[in-house]
């Protein structure tokens, strides 16, 4: 190995991981052998449990998530401590729920990684979109129903709405929005939509904990869904999806239960 290659891995790296939507069975073969070659691993809130059962037993492990309306660590608190932890030698995991490049700001930490001159991966994951529509059975894309689809937040960084969304995009009845982190902003961003042309029956499925074995499905319309959501209150991580390619799925959560992925073995 080259003495430059040596003289990096002496001074530890990072490696920002994505730990899918929660059914530790879809982690890649990527991720789990960063998990067990870690020496500390810096875990999001939005991980599920389970997957942490991959990681190597003697790594130190510990929360640094943020949440968007209580304690949490900041974002340059979390940009420090990887830094800190790769300078002293450590081989640092940023474990994210997810897909890294999917809202999970990781554009900050690579960038703070690169300035400090500290070696980044990145291993994508599954993201919360693709998990619940394989669980629910529906293609995102739709022939003759949806020719794009777009991912976008409900939540800024002021914990708001967005006011930079694309309106026009998500009335749009050939695009398939899937909308995340849109607890509190649901019932404004549905009026805002609904103000903006999009049609009332619209069909839009919420889904809590996408691919875990407490996930929930919440079958409505753009028109109804806030008020559904509310109603359930799930606990856990939720997106909504929205668009006429999700009629297919709609048809099929009132005709049978959605498989849960085993988690027994």
């Amino acid at each position: 190995m080259p003495a430059s290659n040596n003289k990096r891995h002496s001074n530890g790296s990072v490696t920002l991981v994505g730990a899918g939507p929660g059914d530790p069975e879809l982690l890649t073969l990527r991720a789990v052998r960063a998990l067990q070659e870690a020496d500390v691993i810096l875990i999001d809130n939005l991980v599920a449990p389970a997957i942490l059962d991959f990681a190597r037993r003697e790594a130190r492990k510990m929360m640094v998530g943020k949440t968007g309306y209580g304690p949490s660590c900041r974002q340059d608190e979390i940009n420090a401590m990887m830094i800190s932890l790769a300078k002293s030698g450590k081989r640092v995991v940023r474990l994210k729920g997810g897909d890294p490049m999917i809202f999970g700001r990781a554009g900050e930490e690579i960038a703070a990684c690169q300035a400090a001159g500290i070696p980044i991966e990145v291993v994508p994951g599954i993201t919360s979109a693709q998990g619940a529509a394989s669980r629910l059975g529906v293609s995102l894309t739709q022939r003759e129903l949806a020719r794009r689809v777009q991912y976008i937040t409900a939540h800024g960084a002021n914990g708001r709405l967005p006011a930079d969304i694309d309106w026009r995009s998500v009335a749009d009845p050939s695009t398939t929005t899937v909308v995340y982190m849109p607890k509190r902003t649901l019932a404004e961003l549905a009026a805002t939509a609904l103000a903006q042309g999009i049609a009332p029956d619209t069909p839009a499925i919420a889904v809590a904990s996408a691919t875990r074995p407490d996930e929930q499905v919440i079958s409505a319309t753009i028109a109804t869904i806030a008020a559904q959501l509310a109603d359930a209150a799930p606990g856990g991580p939720v997106i909504v999806m929205i668009g006429h390619a999700l009629g297919v799925a709609q048809s099929q959560v009132s005709e049978r239960p959605i498989a849960k992925p085993n988690l027994a073995s």
